[in-house]
């Protein structure tokens, strides 16, 4: 490449542009520009003010300052300045930028010493990387200055995924946080009355609705039909449930601690382990005509009311029910076996066939019951 005269030209519009001046300028053919360095200038965006630029016809860079030097000494004068080829988009950067800041990562191995991965070169010599370009650029500019910055419209996943690629881990780090404060904030408000009832009508009779795990905190669910629903681990607290059927809801473990299930329809439900302490169950029917048992096993009952409640059969083994108000129920059949039920009002109820044994009756009141206890059933 011959030297040319030097000239002073202004930068601007596009590197098309400027090709196009610096061939009037200098009465030659310009097809590539290179920096003082003799790094490929592929993007206008790289130009800084008063930066020094080389053009040529398209022969190999010559440093007009050194080209007296041995060819050899030549050959290796810019080695510190790569050009990449990332799917299809060139990128010029420096040996040290991929090397230096993550040392360990692939990049770094890969240019590390000249030819050690035997890198493959296109027509421009420019080095052939196989990955997205508008993924690999946040990555290298993230090495040239330690700062994540991703334009819009670019999916911080796929940025992600790229430096897992390339082993850039200290920014691995960074984007996963940035990835974790991009996503909205989770909502827990409670679910309303409105909301479930929209939901209710849409979803098929004959489809199973489940509810695992949903917030209805201090929901108005009054008189709905709750039928076969699974409300396994749900927020109830709170709730208005009066009059809803809940024949044969699953209602384990959930939180219906202090809701209102008066006169609400809880045959064959399945309560194992909830939590419905201080609860209102007043005249509850539990008491299914085709055979199926509710089941309370293990359940807090503490301090609930199911005054007049309808629970032949109902099975509240181990469940807790101290202080709680039982007076006038129908116990008839019911499995009490290691109930807690200290300081229990019993009174009026029906335990005929009631099996108590290991039960806590300790200050439980038993007056007017309409069966009286036998010792066979070894309550203490």
């Amino acid at each position: 490449m011959e030297p040319c005269p030097e000239q002073v030209v202004a930068v601007y519009g596009t590197l098309s542009d400027l090709l196009s001046v610096a061939s009037n300028k200098l009465g030659i053919k310009a097809t590539s520009v290179y920096n003082g360095k003799g790094g490929l200038i592929d993007d206008i965006a790289l130009i800084r003010d008063d930066d020094v630029l080389f053009v040529c016809e398209g022969e190999p860079f010559i440093d007009p300052q050194t080209d007296a030097r041995p060819h050899e000494e030549l050959t290796g004068a810019h080695t510190d300045w790569l050009t990449l080829n990332v799917g299809g988009r060139y990128f010029t950067t420096t040996r040290s930028t991929l090397v230096n800041k993550e040392p360990d990562s692939m990049l770094a191995h890969m240019f590390k010493d000249k030819d050690a991965w035997g890198n493959k070169q296109d027509h421009r010599g420019a080095f052939l990387i196989d990955r997205s370009p508008e993924y690999f650029e946040p990555i290298l500019n993230y090495l040239r200055h330690g700062q994540l910055i991703v334009n819009d419209g670019i999916n911080l996943l796929g940025v992600l995924e790229e430096a897992r690629f390339f082993g850039i881990d200290s920014l691995i780090e960074h984007l996963e946080i940035a990835i974790k404060n991009s996503q909205p904030a989770e909502d827990h408000s409670p679910i309303s009355r409105k909301e479930f009832v929209r939901f209710l009508l849409a979803t098929p009779t004959k489809s199973e609705l489940r509810c695992q795990g949903l917030n209805f905190s201090g929901a108005d669910l009054s008189r709905l039909d709750l039928r076969y629903i699974n409300f396994k681990m749900a927020n109830l607290s709170r709730c208005n449930l009066a009059h809803a059927n809940l024949c044969c809801a699953n209602l384990e473990r959930a939180d219906l601690s202090g809701s209102v299930l008066d006169c609400a329809n809880l045959q064959g439900v399945k309560m194992l382990c909830s939590n419905a302490e201080g609860a209102s169950l007043k005249g509850c029917n539990f008491e299914d005509p085709s055979g199926i048992k509710a089941n309370l096993e293990g359940a807090n009952l503490k301090g609930v009311d199911m005054e007049g409640s309808q629970m032949t059969g109902i099975n509240l083994r181990v469940a807790t029910l101290k202080n709680a108000k039982l007076k006038n129920c129908n116990l008839r059949g019911a499995t009490l076996a290691g109930t807690d039920l200290e300081n229990c009002d019993l009174s009026g109820c029906d335990l005929q066939e009631a099996n108590l044994r290991g039960s806590n009756v300790k200050g439980a009141i038993f007056e007017e019951m309409l069966t009286p206890l036998h010792m066979s059933q070894s309550v203490r």
